[in-house]
């Protein structure tokens, strides 16, 4: 069994581009926990800003992904690039959602407990065990390949004028996304919580103050609520979204 919960709030923002996903529930505003069993799909979506509908884009591509019955036979990938032609077909359909996007970061858990990440953009998956905190996707950005490269450093990337300029996202209409996929090797382990989050959380969190509030004596609701509130205290400018998962016993 798995514990899953989510929050996803607005921040300063007029209104929500961010959704998230626990099993086949896609939540555009508040909180969720839920108690599953594998198969199922978890996952974070964040509109692209500039960009048409981003709050539409977001919360179809989490809808489709939903209704995904997903098992050890099913190719991510090929399922997830189906998504991206449902949405830009909206798009082509519905002139004023054309080109809406949205990044997609989760992790699919398959029947047997075996779990593969998937990526596409700047939101984020983590892993959080015996204390530490460790990135496990690879952000699709400009700034994270110039950091790759060595032309930035690691605090020049967090504060970059460019750092919200991501590589083509879910229903962009001139390139498909790339799908990045890394199996989670040996699923999820006692103790160990995945973390997902959209980028108005992971911009304005650094990995140190995740590991000091995912240690604190509180639930995990709790914990990703203070989250959110670490990044509205350090002026976070965007919707703040995060979903995490636990093993459970029986």
């Amino acid at each position: 069994m798995y514990y899953c919960c989510g929050i996803t709030d607005k921040g300063i923002m007029p209104h929500n581009e961010d959704a998230l996903l626990i099993g086949r529930s896609v939540l555009d505003e508040g909180t969720s926990e839920q108690t599953l069993e594998a198969p199922f799909i978890i996952a974070v979506s964040d509109g692209v800003s500039g960009e048409n509908s981003g709050e539409v884009a977001s919360k179809m591509c989490l809808q489709m992904l939903g209704e995904l019955h997903f098992n050890s036979r099913t190719d991510i990938r090929q399922e997830l690039l189906g998504i991206h032609t449902k949405l830009t077909q909206h798009g082509a359909e519905n002139p004023e959602h054309r080109n809406m996007q949205a990044t997609l970061c989760g992790v699919a858990f398959d029947e047997r407990g075996n779990a593969v990440s998937f990526n596409v953009g700047d939101s984020r998956l983590y892993r959080f065990r015996g204390g530490r905190m460790t990135q496990l996707s690879r952000d699709q950005s400009l700034v994270q390949l110039l950091y790759e490269e060595g032309t930035i450093t690691l605090a020049q990337r967090r504060t970059h004028v460019h750092r919200n300029i991501i590589f083509p996202a879910f229903g962009n209409i001139n390139t498909p996304p790339k799908i990045d996929t890394l199996p989670i090797e040996g699923g999820l382990c006692y103790g160990d919580v995945l973390l997902m989050c959209s980028d108005g959380l992971s911009d304005y969190v650094s990995p140190i103050d995740m590991e000091e509030i995912m240690e604190l004596p509180a639930s995990l609701p709790e914990r990703l609520s203070l989250l959110v509130k670490k990044a509205s205290e350090n002026k976070s400018s965007d919707n703040i979204t995060a979903v995490a998962v636990v093993y459970v016993d029986n």
